[in-house]
């Protein structure tokens, strides 16, 4: 039976080090694409520029939050849970604030489009 337990926690182990690896390569993906992508948008003076990088930014912050819970499952002391629920705390904070500004540039963006007659 204990043999069983090691097994099946050397897999767990194993499947989360690769989910963790996944997943911030994934959000790290999607902040490069979204600043490239926000970057031609803000030389052809697009007026979504910023609405489009900050949705990217969020997102790429979303899957690199998931790969920190996910880390919160091998890690084995308090020093580093203590360590990745920090970062855990500075990526949803800067989540909430980039989630915040887009509503704020989504209300503004409507005040100051021209009413259709």
């Amino acid at each position: 039976m204990e043999q069983i337990e090691t097994v099946l926690e050397w897999v767990l182990e194993n499947v989360v080090s690769i989910a963790i690896v996944l997943f911030e390569f994934i959000g790290v993906f999607i902040i490069i694409w979204s600043g490239i992508r926000g970057f031609i948008k803000y030389l052809r003076h697009s007026g979504d520029t910023r609405i489009y990088l900050a949705r990217g930014l969020a997102m790429g912050l979303e899957f690199k939050v998931g790969s920190e819970i996910l880390r919160t499952v091998i890690v084995r002391e308090w020093k580093e849970i203590l360590i990745v629920a920090g970062i855990i705390a500075l990526r949803a904070a800067l989540t909430f604030l980039i989630h915040w500004e887009i509503k704020q540039e989504e209300k503004e963006g409507t005040l100051h489009e021209p009413k259709e007659d």
